[in-house]
């Protein structure tokens, strides 16, 4: 209900004027430890959210030591130097709150949304793991955790059809020296050879206050959550100062194919290119191409395999917009009994149109009002993944100014449609990508 009534609002005054004007007051300052905080009111309903992001995530580990910052996913939430094991979600149910935590490449998140007068126990719970976690963490914590993680792995990627997929592509796509090469969960060896010492080293490293930034959002005052947020996070030390990843630029310069076998019922094969990082020049035209090229059921490949000849279960493209590298990805799964290649032809067909034509106005404007409604439906919430807390948090991130809401869809809605086309061009060339089929069969 509260969707389409955002969407009627939007509908009413225009897509441009509600943009346009978009803004989300926040306040920022830094603690002498280095910890940035955002505080941002919002007294829609009374409950606030903490947000906290690491600038740490798989792209900070090395060949042969991989997994480390999923690992800590799942360890900062076993307990620290004053809570005990367990008592973290305990008290956080007992205050009628939820909580959770994500990795990635780029970075690790850490999310608490609460009743507003329970404020301080949230921010207890997110100081004390910051400042005291290897307080109480043993070498058979790490251990238990370790194998929670391996099962974890297991049933994801390993067991789960067409699991693998995405870590044989990352592989392909990225050099091994590349920190994109390895997946965010981590190899299996990496995992077990991982010693005690290594793990609470990368914690000393990258889980610092200087490495972090802190946004609390939702019904506050800013004053007085100020005054907090130095009562339990001031007299955390500050860490040696880590320096951002600067990687060699990856390039692909031909076709690569693999072939992986999953005991799935049908074949599936992705299409991969080298694409730019998120933000930067490109990067919007390419989710718009995406949109038009998959987007659901008005798109082209979705219409023309899936709708009119049928011979394709389903069929979706993105771009996967990332800090170091980005990639664009087309995924299709044939009906039983129809050919890959053939598909495959269909899709370099429209892939060739939008080279050699630009998409329709009306094609880049239902892309544009559909990204754009997404982005104004996820601000309806504060806390959670994708909410506005998340959101300053990346944008701080990314740009320095954690209010880039209206900067960031003014992107999208300046896009001309000879912008698509010379996007696809330069960035989407048929010569010039991975190709990875999924075939049904017993695994190795």
């Amino acid at each position: 209900m509260r969707i389409a009534r955002a969407l009627c609002f939007v509908l009413m005054v225009g897509w441009s004027a509600a943009t346009a004007d978009l803004e989300v007051p926040f306040t920022e300052f830094t603690l002498p430890n280095g910890l940035h905080v955002i505080l941002h009111e919002d007294h829609t309903v009374p409950m606030v959210s903490t947000n906290v992001w690491y600038f740490v995530g798989s792209s900070n580990e090395s060949p042969g030591r991989t997994g480390f910052a999923h690992l800590f996913e799942h360890l900062m939430f076993e307990g620290s130097g004053h809570v005990k094991e367990g008592e973290f979600d305990t008290l956080l149910e007992a205050a009628g709150g939820d909580n959770n935590g994500s990795t990635n490449s780029d970075r690790t998140n850490y999310w608490i949304t609460v009743p507003s007068n329970a404020l301080e126990v949230a921010l207890f719970l997110e100081s004390d793991r910051m400042g005291y976690l290897l307080d109480s963490m043993t070498p058979e914590l790490v251990d238990g955790q370790r194998e929670v993680v391996k099962n974890e792995r297991r049933q994801s990627y390993e067991n789960r059809p067409y699991g693998m997929a995405s870590i044989k592509l990352d592989e392909m796509l990225y050099p091994p020296e590349h920190p994109y090469h390895w997946p965010t969960i981590g190899y299996m060896p990496d995992l077990d050879a991982a010693t005690y010492e290594d793990v609470t080293n990368f914690f000393k490293r990258y889980y610092v206050p200087n490495n972090a930034s802190l946004v609390i959002a939702g019904d506050i005052d800013t004053k007085a959550t100020e005054e907090m947020v130095k009562k339990w996070f001031g007299e955390i030390p500050r860490g040696e100062a880590v320096k951002r990843i600067a990687p060699t630029e990856p390039t692909l310069n031909s076709v690569s194919k693999a072939t992986v076998v999953d005991q799935v019922q049908l074949p599936r094969r992705t299409y991969a290119w080298l694409t730019p990082k998120s933000l930067a020049p490109g990067d919007a035209a390419l989710d718009v191409a995406a949109n038009i090229l998959a987007g659901g059921k008005n798109s082209r490949l979705y219409k023309r395999l899936v709708y009119e000849l049928q011979i394709a279960q389903s069929v979706w493209a993105y771009q996967n917009s990332q800090d170091l590298s980005s990639n664009f990805q087309i995924v299709v799964t044939p009906k039983p009994g129809q050919d890959l290649d053939k598909i495959q032809g269909i899709i370099d067909e429209e892939i060739t149109k939008l080279q050699t034509s630009p998409p329709t106005e009306r094609e880049l404007e239902r892309a544009q009002h559909e990204i754009e409604a997404a982005a104004l439906f996820s601000m309806e919430e504060v806390g959670g993944f994708g909410g506005k807390a998340d959101r300053l948090n990346s944008y701080y991130r990314s740009t320095g100014d954690p209010d880039y809401f209206a900067e960031d869809l003014a992107r999208y809605q300046a896009l001309t449609t000879q912008d698509i086309q010379e996007a696809v061009q330069r960035y989407l060339p048929l010569d010039r990508r991975v190709e990875l089929t999924v075939v049904p069969g017993e695994k190795p």
